[in-house]
């Protein structure tokens, strides 16, 4: 598709340009970029579409998003683009684009939002997710600097556009283990797949608010990942998508680690986080005893996917 005619941007782009080759003032190098970890989920400046402004960067979401408002205002008229995607220096072209209304899950955020980063732009890099201070890194391959610290290698498989790991729930005597879409723009701990789990309690009218954007935040009784078992989890439903897709994990469980999704040798490797003076929350979260909220089950069945390969 051809964009409408712009005067300025031949020289927002020059501009564009000429910043991602510097470092900024917050020190991010080229291939490199500061971002925000906010309301659970990490925003990054980038441009989608030569549309230029703040986008989640979720690694389970399979293609790339522009916010209704901001394709109108743009001039676009389709709801299907083909174009550039610029993130960290990094110019990725000829990328399907699709409009989106994101009203629901940007409103929550404190500042607005552009669009959605998505794993169809990232799986061909190295890609490194730091949450404090928030750094997000896109490099080809065998170029990213080794991690310190003692890491932790997990293979990653993909199922449904989603690079997806192993990882095991449990409530008590109902277990399983399946493939889990690591979301950095999940803004939940953990988000499992209605056709794995259950809420028993909230009436029929309420189950909606179990799913992405509702009020509801039931708790899960244990989580295992990555070697560390995570209890009394905020959690939440999703729509079954794919019968091989258990689930997501959320930002709020992934930001104990610095995250290295090694897309080309397909392993996500996770690095201990830096120390920071901003205080974070544990992912072993105590109840309230005022307040008690509802409790999420695994669903009583034989439907459990093994892990990926």
């Amino acid at each position: 598709m051809t964009r409408p005619l712009n005067p300025f941007g031949l020289a927002l782009s020059a501009l564009l340009a000429l910043a991602a080759t510097l470092c900024s003032a917050g020190g991010a190098l080229a291939g490199e970029a500061a971002c925000w970890f906010e309301g659970g989920v990490v925003v990054v400046g980038a441009e989608v579409m030569g549309v230029a402004g703040d986008y989640i960067l979720d690694t389970a979401t399979p293609h790339t998003q522009l916010a209704d408002s901001q394709a109108q205002t743009a001039g676009f008229t389709e709801t299907a683009l083909v174009g550039e995607v610029r993130l960290a220096g990094i110019t990725v072209e000829a990328r399907p684009v699709s409009v989106a209304v994101l009203d629901l899950r940007t409103g929550a955020l404190p500042t607005p939002v552009a669009g959605v980063i998505g794993a169809d732009v990232l799986r061909g890099y190295v890609v490194d997710v730091s949450f404090a201070p928030c750094r997000v890194a896109l490099r080809p391959a065998g170029q990213a600097p080794a991690l310190r610290g003692r890491t932790t290698a997990l293979p990653i498989a993909w199922v449904a556009g989603r690079p997806v790991v192993a990882a095991a729930v449990a409530d008590g005597p109902r277990a399983f283990a399946g493939a889990f879409a690591p979301a950095t723009g999940g803004d939940r701990a953990l988000r499992i797949s209605d056709a794995y789990a259950r809420a028993p309690g909230p009436p029929k009218a309420r189950l909606k608010e179990l799913y992405p954007y509702g009020v509801l935040q039931p708790r899960l009784r244990a989580f295992s990942f990555a070697g560390r078992l995570s209890e009394n989890l905020r959690a939440g439903l999703v729509a079954a998508e794919d019968p091989a897709l258990a689930g997501e994990i959320g930002a709020p469980l992934l930001a104990q680690w610095r995250l290295r999704f090694d897309f080309p040798a397909g392993k996500l490797i996770l690095a201990p986080a830096r120390v920071s003076s901003s205080p974070r929350r544990s992912p072993r979260e105590e109840e309230s005893p005022r307040k008690r909220a509802p409790a999420l089950a695994p669903r009583p069945s034989n439907r459990c996917a093994d892990p990926p390969p």
